[in-house]
């Protein structure tokens, strides 16, 4: 069996909650799909919605658990897909990190920690492999702070600044390697479990289907015309060029 007819393979790290809805797209596409995750929980509701994906429970920061997943998803078919949707931002209390001048010294690293080390790992190894293949689509999901610094912010944007650096730095690397490498901006609320949708207007939020949507745009472009940045707004946020 010839490598284009190979079962297609996604990649998912973080399978939470975009993750999750990455998951269930691609297997609604008729897609093998491994996800990679911190903790059982996590992965034991994601197989009890969808018994037939693969689960790993290790972090995406780590090159062992990232070279563990790359090594499961080639077993199963053709990689064409990677997709990076972790977001482990500190729980200290803070909204992206508060006021710059009245946080402690250590709070930038501590959310840079949260967020940069897992694109860096992704991206590199993702990159590497689909790079060594020759073709495939890589995806690093943010948030709006990677676009503009917001007051209260600043150690959240940061971290997203550095990401988006990172992911357009890897996106002129590999394009001669023929690998689309895309960041997707979710600019505006992701409605979860978390941050529950309640009796708000739906229109001020992102669903995470509609951030899997864009995934699937970004995965079924023509090499002809690539997209390396896409951003997302809700309909009934503000739009801020």
């Amino acid at each position: 069996m010839g490598p284009m007819s190979e079962p297609k393979v996604a990649l998912v790290f973080g399978a939470r909650n975009v993750g999750r809805a990455v998951v269930a797209d691609r297997l609604a596409r008729g897609w093998r799909v491994v996800a990679v995750a911190k903790t059982e929980a996590t992965l034991a509701r994601l197989a009890e919605l969808h018994p037939e994906v693969a689960t790993i429970e290790g972090d995406a920061s780590d090159p062992a658990s990232v070279a563990a997943a790359l090594d499961v998803a080639a077993g199963l078919g053709s990689v064409e897909l990677i997709v990076n949707a972790v977001t482990a931002p500190p729980r200290d209390g803070s909204f992206g990190g508060g006021p710059v001048a009245e946080a402690p010294p250590e709070r930038l690293g501590a959310w840079m920690n949260g967020f940069v080390p897992h694109a860096w790992e992704v991206l590199r190894a993702g990159g590497a492999a689909l790079a060594e293949r020759g073709r495939g689509t890589l995806v690093q999901v943010a948030g709006g702070s990677a676009r503009r610094g917001l007051p209260g912010r600043g150690s959240w944007g940061a971290a997203q600044a550095a990401a988006r650096a990172l992911t357009q730095s890897m996106s002129q690397e590999l394009r001669p390697a023929g690998v689309h490498v895309a960041l997707l901006i979710a600019d505006g609320m992701i409605w979860t479990e978390r941050n529950p949708l309640g009796d708000k207007d739906e229109r001020r939020g992102l669903a995470p289907e509609d951030v899997a949507d864009a995934v699937a745009y970004l995965e079924a472009q023509s090499p002809r015309a690539w997209t390396h940045e896409l951003v997302l707004t809700p309909a009934g946020d503000t739009y801020t060029p």
